[in-house]
């Protein structure tokens, strides 16, 4: 599981001298500059500080749970940010607040992956709550989108049967189905993860994309969302040349492709689209 019409446009590069570091400024495309505070895979998120002082008219993807973060909600708000609230809906994880009330949905053996969450076992009964409860607290907190994680658990049967989560497909779309439309009640957007299988009422997608494995998803689906006007992300992974592989994604997709790349020179995210 994995933690655009054509436009003409104009694209100016500048280089840092310490790394190949790409900036570029989309005239008439519909790609947002993004951060990313909620998670990495190699080295350190974004930190707020960073997206205080450097993002703008971005897609800013925080973890509001985490070191009271949702407080600064309303100030990378004022820089013309939409800010997005991460939440795994496919997992558990045992340090969260709400731990305790999610584990008798959960399996009882950890991910092996990610040995701190359990996938979750069944959603027709008190899970769905609990995760409409986060949503109320990130509606509160004045966040614009809800990023989904771990959606596309269901489709994994090697996970499914190695850890033997008994929610089926069905099950498992009408969940996130809903909980996208109790988003949309709130007043928010949803962002789907790493699939957009039948998630035609999101808003947006974010895809895991690694320096080995590019553009593994279902390209249609990336495609479609991108037609249809809705935020695409690639956010790709442990990368020693950012912008080639930018380059690569533009030119299966177009200048609407929003891309954020863990720099493995500078070992931080940089940032595309500004």
């Amino acid at each position: 599981m994995y933690r655009y019409f054509v436009i003409l446009s104009v694209t100016i590069f500048t280089i840092s001298c310490d790394n190949q570091e790409e900036n570029t400024t989309l005239e008439n495309s519909s790609a947002k500059a993004i951060y990313n505070q909620a998670y990495q895979e190699n080295y350190e998120a974004d930190s707020v500080n960073l997206i205080l002082n450097e993002a703008a008219n971005a897609y800013v993807l925080i973890d509001p749970f985490e070191n009271n973060v949702w407080q600064e909600v309303s100030a990378i708000k004022a820089n013309g940010n939409e800010v997005g609230a991460y939440i795994s809906i496919g997992t558990g994880e045992n340090w969260r607040a709400d731990f305790q009330e999610m584990q008798p949905y959960l399996v009882t053996s950890p991910w092996g992956q990610w040995p701190s969450e359990f996938f979750v076992n069944e959603v027709t009964t008190g899970i769905l709550a609990i995760m409409k409860a986060r949503i109320d607290k990130i509606a509160d907190w004045g966040c614009d989108w809800v990023e989904f994680d771990n959606m596309d658990w269901i489709y994994d049967d090697d996970l499914r049967t190695t850890y033997g989560f008994q929610v089926t497909q069905e099950e498992g779309i009408a969940y996130y189905q809903e909980l996208c439309d109790y988003v949309h009640q709130k007043g928010m957007k949803c962002m789907a993860k790493n699939t957009v299988e039948n998630a035609s009422g999101f808003d947006g997608v974010l895809y895991e994309s690694y320096h080995d494995n590019k553009n593994w998803w279902d390209q249609s689906g990336a495609q479609n969302f991108l037609d249809a006007g809705k935020l695409v992300i690639v956010n790709h992974y442990n990368e020693i040349n950012c912008g080639q592989v930018y380059t690569e994604y533009k030119g299966i997709y177009d200048d609407n492709l929003s891309f954020i790349c863990e720099d493995a020179n500078l070992q931080r995210y940089v940032h595309f689209n500004q």
